[in-house]
């Protein structure tokens, strides 16, 4: 009898951990709008710190590891929330997507805003295993930079001492990448909109689910 009347409360505390507490009826306003608030936020500095690594900040923004910072302190705010482990580690895997990708679509920005084309020699061709796509290393040959792997333009019948064009960034911030097809910069764009869009859904989704009517006991 009491493994029955034990099992309910079990499912409930376990239920409260992995998806946050949500004692509510309705959507509390104030923790909607801290969602909101705290998502923006850290997804802006993601971005933020992208575009300023490609636009004269300090160097070490380009690698995403600032925004990796951002989504760091985000999930620990969270679990000061006590919200859901589930949705703590979501916030978490979409937060850190969007810091790896935020350094790639920055760099297409700024080489379309002040890249130069050139003309550079592949050195060698290679077929990534991840991707299956074919990479070229290219050397300098005009005043394109020395040692660059490039994939546009790249194709399995190009072969060491081919020419390729490529878009170099003469601030040597943006890595030197072959021409991209016309609207790829755009769906770049809508996919970092988008994988933002849900990083800021989750971030709230956790947020309004961290509401308790009473205090939680220590060490849950």
């Amino acid at each position: 009898m009491r493994s029955r009347t034990s099992a309910p409360g079990f499912a409930e505390h376990l239920r409260g951990r992995l998806w946050g507490p949500a004692e509510f009826i309705g959507i509390p306003g104030r923790l909607f709008v801290t969602g909101v608030v705290a998502g923006s936020a850290a997804a802006a500095l993601v971005v933020g710190t992208a575009l300023a690594g490609m636009w004269g900040g300090p160097r070490e923004l380009i690698t995403g590891e600032a925004g990796l910072a951002a989504v760091a302190a985000l999930a620990a705010y969270l679990v000061v929330l006590r919200a859901g482990r589930v949705l703590i580690g979501l916030v978490a895997v979409l937060g850190t997507c969007l810091a790896f990708m935020a350094p790639g679509v920055a760099a297409g920005v700024a080489l379309q805003q002040r890249g130069l084309v050139a003309t550079a020699a592949v050195s060698s061709v290679q077929t990534a295993a991840r991707h299956g796509r074919t990479i070229c290393s290219v050397t300098d040959t005009d005043a394109a930079p020395t040692g660059a792997d490039v994939w546009r333009g790249c194709a399995a019948s190009t072969a060491p001492g081919d020419t390729l064009p490529v878009v170099y960034d003469p601030r040597g911030r943006a890595p030197t990448r072959g021409v991209s097809t016309p609207g790829e910069l755009r769906r770049s764009s809508l996919r970092l909109t988008g994988l933002s869009a849900a990083f800021v859904a989750a971030c709230t989704v956790a947020v309004i689910r961290s509401f308790r009517m009473t205090a939680a006991p220590r060490g849950t």
